[in-house]
């Protein structure tokens, strides 16, 4: 999946960008605060953007 289908994903689902790192881009749930980080490669896995949902505590992407 490329890496923008899932941010607009992670926005959708009242996710922010919290900072950037030298090799990923954390975000934050702003309902639950859990965190997660994202990856900087233009495809991400479909198993890893699952784990990524599921520790933000939002839906999977269909």
């Amino acid at each position: 999946m490329k890496r923008i289908r899932l941010i607009k994903h992670l926005h959708e689902n009242n996710c922010s960008l919290l900072r950037e790192g030298s090799n990923h881009s954390w975000y934050q749930n702003d309902l639950t605060g859990c965190f997660a980080s994202v990856p900087r490669h233009s495809e991400i896995k479909d198993l890893l953007a699952n784990v990524i949902c599921k520790q933000l505590e939002i839906p999977k992407i269909k």
